[in-house]
């Protein structure tokens, strides 16, 4: 892995963190949810026109990974009504990219190296570590967290190999955010037709915020998989969580212990494995 590709995963994680906080820090978690996949839908079609479409192979894909999104964007929803994110983050985001390498490597054949594969359970062990201090308060919570887990395995491995048949990377993923945003803006329609109108009008910056840092982090993470073996864009996008920790104890006031701080540095030195390997 190239070190300008290195950098713009690493870019792509704390924009990810960023959206993931603004979620958290919202009033209505699943409201704000749906502002931002339904803001990424926006954005997505002003794009799209002007962009050559993926190749006929790859639709398949793009309709499993919705799927696959819009159960996950509901489960964060519910997960962060239930507990911290600085507890259940690094059980969804460090679960996620160790089930995605097992299958790559089992099923896929893919041709990682040694030092890649210790790069991928460093980083996976340092986050999958934050999470040990979980309270009993929060056990609801981490459930839905390493469910949501599966769920996140399943559609980086679906957009892993859909965005490479697709040729054409950015359009595959404008298309993932556009059917991704439709159906969970309906549903919020249907189901929240009271509400959602004013929703929109107090916290509509929430979602356009969001919004650009969901298209920007999936966006940059599916093109890394293009030119770098999925398993490993997925690990090293998810050092999110030492952007994660950070936010979460200066701005959403959590706190972060001694074991969190020495988890990140484990983290760090996960993905300096990676990017020598």
């Amino acid at each position: 892995m190239s070190i300008a590709v290195f950098a713009i995963v690493l870019f792509a994680a704390a924009v990810h963190a960023s959206w993931n906080a603004i979620v958290k820090a919202s009033p209505d978690k699943l409201l704000t949810t749906v502002l931002v996949t339904g803001s990424a839908a926006l954005i997505a079609m002003v794009v799209l026109p002007w962009l050559h479409p993926p190749a006929r192979a790859s639709w398949p894909f793009i309709l499993g990974s919705m799927l696959f999104q819009v159960t996950y964007f509901v489960l964060v929803a519910r997960t962060y009504h239930l507990a911290d994110m600085s507890a259940t983050y690094p059980l969804m985001r460090g679960t996620a990219p160790l089930l995605v390498t097992i299958v790559s490597v089992l099923g896929l054949d893919a041709n990682l190296s040694t030092r890649m594969c210790i790069g991928v359970a460093v980083i996976c062990s340092g986050i999958l570590s934050m999470a040990l201090g979980v309270r009993r308060g929060n056990r609801r919570g981490t459930v839905l967290a390493l469910l949501n887990a599966v769920v996140i395995a399943g559609y980086t491995l679906i957009d892993g190999i859909g965005v490479r048949l697709s040729g054409a990377p950015a359009a595959y993923a404008m298309w993932i955010f556009l059917v991704t945003g439709v159906p969970l803006a309906a549903w919020a329609i249907r189901a929240r037709s009271a509400s959602i109108v004013g929703y929109i009008r107090n916290n509509w910056h929430f979602g356009l915020v969001g919004g650009i840092g969901n298209v920007a982090s999936y966006g940059l993470a599916l093109w890394a998989m293009t030119i770098a073996p999925i398993a490993v864009v997925a690990a090293l996008r998810e050092t999110s969580i030492l952007f994660g920790t950070v936010i979460s104890g200066l701005l959403l006031k959590e706190r972060i212990g001694l074991g969190r701080l020495l988890a990140a540095c484990i983290i760090a030195l996960g993905a300096a494995v990676l990017r020598l390997g």
